[in-house]
């Protein structure tokens, strides 16, 4: 672990306040002795960066996933008085709600496996890659309903039922979102991208599920072994990245309006309740609400060709859950025994939310929310449950994926996506992807184990392990 970085628990490290200048709180990093070898400077830098800003609670936070990002590591967490607290772009990311969803069906791995018909399909119904446009044509006025009721739109517009919006995080919308914040340039971005899946690491995945930790909360969850399921990875397209990019230049003067000294400029900021605060926290909301219509809109897509190709009833293939990974949220917590209103921001980051928590499904509140952790392409994936445990410690959150240890860069140098595709297909795993490229970028050496991603957040508490799901057929962005 790095110099000055003190170990204070199994799996947990602090940075203490004087690790850079001006910080009010500690950092916090859930970590593995073994993870951590691969723990970037950045990354450590940009956490105790996060410590200086006003109004933050408790700890800067970061989970075993933390790589470095912008602004934020991707990884963190931080939580600011809703008062004397700010919000901030690079808490949040320029993928406003790049998150995941599960969709279960009752077909089982020998259905499935082998079926390049069906991998090729899905590739064919779901526009994937760099400026994909949907077939979907989304109009301007179908537009401001995705930014203003997001999942809750698709479903009333028929990309959906009404069960899909209890499984989804804050019901598949935020109500803060405005459009009126949202830039004309935006709104173009976003009208032909309705209903796709982008690049990078985004993915739709045909998996099984081999294995189960936790029996009552796998029945509770709708999984059973040997069973498929479909896995969605995607967020709120070139409109998010607009949002972000618009707002960065308003917050950039707001940072020196409202005297805020901050240690990095990626870390421009506005006093939450400001007028540039509240405008991109309503703009951020109308990216997050698109994206959870972008994800319905998918799971829709999914359900048609499975239903066409197996014969299976649309409702039944529920959805177990959906997660926002890169979103600010106003949210209820307990600091230091007293119940308050706050402003978590998760970068690269899932919310936990224990057993008895607000916004939980009724059918789950005993058990605690769904937590999906996607894997590489060709590695496991997982799903958890949330806990008290981190609700008390990390304000209800845990870590999002396996994180990147590699850029895009050296992985292309690695191997060619061609001959990742053939090492996988000898594993049984069909990808498909728009260019090779794509492939090799996302190659499953360039990130960290997901199994110890998961493994440190089950050991310290904050999420717990449900099940394992493996990838038969991959979709890449």
């Amino acid at each position: 672990m790095l110099e000055g970085v003190n170990r204070i628990g199994v799996h947990e490290w602090e940075i203490p306040v004087g690790y850079v200048a001006g910080m009010r709180v500690p950092g916090r990093i859930f970590l593995s002795e073994s993870l951590g070898r691969t723990l970037e400077p950045g990354a450590v830098q940009q956490l105790a960066n996060v410590a200086t800003l006003p109004g933050i609670l408790k700890h800067s936070l970061a989970m075993p996933d933390i790589h470095w990002g912008y602004g934020f590591p991707i990884g963190g967490v931080a939580a600011f008085s809703v008062d004397e607290g700010v919000i901030s772009p690079g808490g949040v990311g320029f993928d406003i709600n790049c998150g995941v969803r599960l969709l279960t069906t009752p077909l089982q791995e020998k259905d499935v496996s082998g079926r390049r018909d069906l991998i090729e399909e899905l590739f064919r119904a779901v526009p994937t890659g760099v400026g994909a446009k949907s077939a979907l044509k989304v109009s301007s006025r179908s537009l401001e309903g995705m930014m203003a009721k997001g999942a809750q739109w698709a479903v009333g517009a028929g990309y959906g039922v009404e069960r899909d919006l209890r499984r989804c995080e804050e019901g598949g919308f935020m109500k803060a979102a405005d459009s009126r914040t949202v830039s004309d340039k935006a709104k173009q971005r976003g009208i032909p991208q309705g209903g796709t899946l982008g690049s990078g690491n985004h993915f739709l995945e045909v998996q099984v599920v081999r294995e189960i930790f936790d029996p009552d909360a796998a029945k509770a969850f709708g999984l059973t072994l040997g069973q498929v399921c479909c896995m969605i990875h995607c967020g709120s397209r070139g409109l998010g990245h607009q949002i972000c990019t618009d707002h960065l230049k308003t917050l950039e003067s707001a940072t020196k309006k409202y005297h805020i000294t901050i240690p990095d400029r990626q870390l421009a900021c506005a006093p939450i309740t400001s007028p540039e605060g509240m405008a991109y926290f309503s703009a951020m909301a109308a990216a997050a609400n698109y994206a959870w219509a972008n994800r319905q809109m998918i799971t829709h897509t999914t359900r048609q060709v499975l239903s066409k190709m197996f014969k299976v009833e649309y409702d039944e293939m529920p959805l177990m859950y959906d997660v926002a990974h890169n979103v600010a949220k106003m949210e209820e917590h307990v600091v230091d025994g007293t119940r308050m209103k706050v402003c978590v921001h998760r970068k690269g980051a899932t919310r936990s939310f224990g057993p008895g928590a607000a916004d939980l499904p009724t059918d789950l509140s005993s058990i605690g929310q769904p937590v999906i952790i996607p894997g590489s392409m060709g590695t496991s994936s997982f799903i958890l449950r949330g806990t008290r445990t981190a609700m008390e410690r990390t304000f209800g959150s845990t870590c999002h994926g396996a994180g990147r240890i590699m850029s895009r860069t050296q992985a292309k140098k690695m191997k060619s996506g061609r001959e990742i595709v053939a090492n996988l297909l000898k594993e049984g795993i069909i990808v498909r992807a728009h260019s090779e490229n794509a492939i090799a970028d996302e190659a499953p050496e360039v990130y960290k184990s997901s199994d110890e991603v998961v493994n440190v957040v089950h050991e310290v508490g904050i999420s717990r392990l449900v099940a394992r799901l493996s990838p038969l057929g991959v979709i890449k962005g």
